[in-house]
C-alpha cells in the first residue's frame, strides 16, 4: 500500500510484504476466515485486523521500518462475469495458462496503519469509483 503527499503527490510510504526470491511482491497470506466470498462469487470481503509489513518509503527503497496495517475491503460485482484464460491449451509458461471468471466491480475500503511515531487512517469507505476493480476466481498451475 502506498501513501502520497497530498500537496505534491510525492510518495512518502510504501508498505509491502517484501520481494520474494521469485520476484513476487505486494502479496501476503491471510487466514481463511479473513476473506469471505458470497455463494455466487459476485462479492467478497477481506477483514484483516493486523498484518505486519515493511515500510520502505518508496518502492524498492534501501531502508525499511516495520509497520502494522488493518484492512476492511469489500468488492461487489457491477457487471457480468466473463471467462478468461486458455488453461492447458497453452504451454505452462504462457501468460494465458490460467482459467478464470471475472466481473467488473465496485470496491470500498477502510485502511489504517501504524509504525514508530506515525499513524494513519483512511476516510471510511473510500472507493474505486472512477478507477477500476474486479472480483472473480482463478485457477492456475497444478489447479487447472
Amino acid at each position: 500500500m502506498d501513501l502520497f503527499e497530498p500537496g505534491s503527490g510525492s510518495q512518502v510510504h510504501d508498505a509491502n510484504g517484501g520481494i520474494l526470491a521469485s520476484g513476487l511482491f505486494w502479496t501476503l497470506p491471510v487466514y481463511d476466515e479473513e476473506l469471505t466470498i458470497s455463494r455466487d462469487g459476485r462479492s467478497a470481503t477481506l477483514v484483516v485486523k493486523r498484518i505486519e509489513v515493511i515500510d520502505s518509503f518508496t518502492f524498492g527503497g534501501p531502508t525499511g521500518t516495520p509497520m502494522s496495517l488493518g484492512l476492511h475491503v469489500r468488492w461487489a460485482a457491477t457487471g457480468r462475469t466473463v471467462e478468461r484464460g486458455r488453461g492447458r491449451l497453452v504451454p505452462a509458461t504462457d501468460p494465458a495458462a490460467f482459467l478464470g471468471q471475472f466481473a467488473v466491480a465496485r470496491s470500498t475500503a477502510a485502511i489504517s496503519g501504524s509504525e514508530f511515531g506515525f499513524r494513519f487512517r483512511s476516510n471510511p469507505d473510500v472507493s474505486t469509483d472512477g478507477t477500476f476493480a474486479q472480483v472473480g476466481q482463478e485457477r492456475n498451475g497444478i489447479f487447472l
